[in-house]
């Protein structure tokens, strides 16, 4: 749908500044019978989500899927004000702000992003962005081995966190030596609790990570984390949803000091699924490392005669600066993705973001509290949650996620395979962009799915 951001103002005074009556002696030329005149099927005073749904829904005769899978990337609503600005061609072809004087326009937002993000994460300073989530984490692990006075190069991560990114990080961080110790999580609440922490007292090693929620959507109590950690003389880095920033304590803020460096994965922020990609990763910290940040950070300033300017303040890039100086020889700035989520927080706001969050919750609930109806259907933890919950089914997961699929549906993400002490469990997401009778159409085909596999 594209954004049009024509005043009526706006109109009037094009029309009358080409000499024309109405907008419709624009399309003069265009016999009538061919125009499509007023679209009455489309009722009035609906939001653009509400359109968007409507064209979606209607669409669904080309076979458009329903989508309950979350697992580190999520369907959200995107204005069209954001790609269609974001498109532009001022910043669709724009590339590394190397000449300050010529790129004013693309400094400015990154320097908004970068607020944008501190103000988020509750965090002192934050980079132009890298390339996704799970390599933020690797850096942001890098990272505290440089800033950490000792750096024992051994980092503790719950089974909690993403498969994925500690699948990443192993790869990128193993090279240089330095160990992922993992650990567990309680069978019951599916967090990391004090008995967990108790088998890692007296341990050395450099930095705790504390994905918030965690892959199960799991609340983790990030302030015995983070205290714990901290007491242990070790970082605690932050992998976190930005969209549950909006109504979470954000990082900054956890335990006594907060946490020291928070990364996490920015697709959330207005970028569409896109089959996986390209999506961008973002990391904030606390100002006294600030100098260990790989990437860039674009900062504010005045010229001589007294004007705003924005120029790289720090770029600790290896094509800035000797290589054998640069904190990270692979990160970059994702511009266009960053352009799209500094839009997309600009259209919301911190109540707008809220509202995305808080209606994401609502919906999850509800269809955590739809399915586990269904004999059979369990809620596998008894945590609190944020917009993904994980369900047991009396069935194995693969075959019925196939049978969903033939239905149009996404059931959700298999969790069988990277937790098999769990059984037969499936990872659900419901977004703000999940309706009722969405819920609704979700239930009736699981629960003829598994009549007939319990008939088999």
């Amino acid at each position: 749908m594209p954004f049009i951001p024509h005043t009526d103002t706006d109109i009037r005074e094009m029309l009358a500044a080409i000499g024309a009556e109405n907008i419709d002696e624009l399309f003069s030329e265009i016999p009538a019978e061919l125009r499509c005149g007023r679209l009455e099927a489309v009722p009035r005073g609906l939001s653009e989500m509400e359109v968007s749904a409507l064209m979606y829904e209607r669409a669904d005769r080309d076979g458009r899927v329903i989508n309950f899978i979350g697992a580190g990337a999520y369907e959200h609503h995107i204005p069209a004000a954001v790609w269609e600005i974001a498109t532009r061609g001022e910043f669709y072809s724009a590339y590394t702000p190397y000449q300050a004087e010529a790129s004013q326009g693309s400094l400015q937002l990154m320097y908004e992003y970068q607020s944008m993000m501190t103000a988020l994460t509750g965090s002192d300073v934050a980079n132009a962005s890298l390339y996704d989530g799970a390599s933020a984490l690797a850096e942001a692990v890098l990272m505290a081995e440089r800033a950490h006075r000792r750096g024992s190069r051994r980092v503790l991560v719950p089974r909690t966190l993403s498969p994925l990114y500690r699948q990443v990080l192993s790869a990128l961080v193993s090279a240089q030596n330095i160990k992922i110790a993992e650990f567990g999580f309680d069978a019951a609440t599916g967090a990391v609790t004090g008995a967990e922490l108790g088998a890692l007292e007296g341990q050395d090693f450099t930095s705790l990570v504390i994905p918030q929620p965690n892959f199960f959507g799991v609340l983790e109590d990030v302030d015995q984390l983070t205290d714990w950690a901290h007491a242990q003389g070790a970082f605690v880095i932050a992998v976190v949803n930005p969209i549950s920033l909006a109504v979470l304590k954000p990082p900054g803020q956890w335990g006594a000091t907060g946490a020291d460096i928070v990364c996490g994965e920015g697709q959330p922020l207005g970028s569409p699924l896109s089959s996986g990609g390209p999506y961008f990763g973002f990391m904030t910290a606390k100002q006294e490392y600030v100098r260990q940040m790989p990437g860039r950070i674009v900062g504010r300033t005045v010229d001589l005669e007294g004007r705003t300017g924005y120029t790289l303040t720090l770029q600790a890039r290896e094509q800035h600066i000797r290589r054998s100086k640069a904190t990270s020889n692979i990160c970059t700035n994702q511009g266009l993705l960053v352009t799209a989520a500094t839009i997309y927080l600009s259209l919301l706001g911190a109540e707008g973001l809220a509202r995305v969050a808080s209606q994401s919750m609502r919906n999850t609930r509800a269809l955590a509290a739809a399915l586990t109806e269904l004999p059979g259907v369990d809620a596998v933890f008894e945590g609190a949650f944020f917009h993904e919950c994980v369900l047991r089914l009396p069935v194995a997961v693969p075959p019925v996620l196939e049978k969903l699929a033939a239905r149009g549906i996404v059931g959700g993400f298999e969790l069988s395979t990277e937790y098999p002490e769990l059984g037969h469990v499936l990872l659900v997401c419901a977004t703000e962009t999940r309706t009722a009778a969405d819920i609704i159409r979700y239930r009736a085909a699981l629960a003829e799915v598994l009549a007939a596999a319990n008939a088999a």
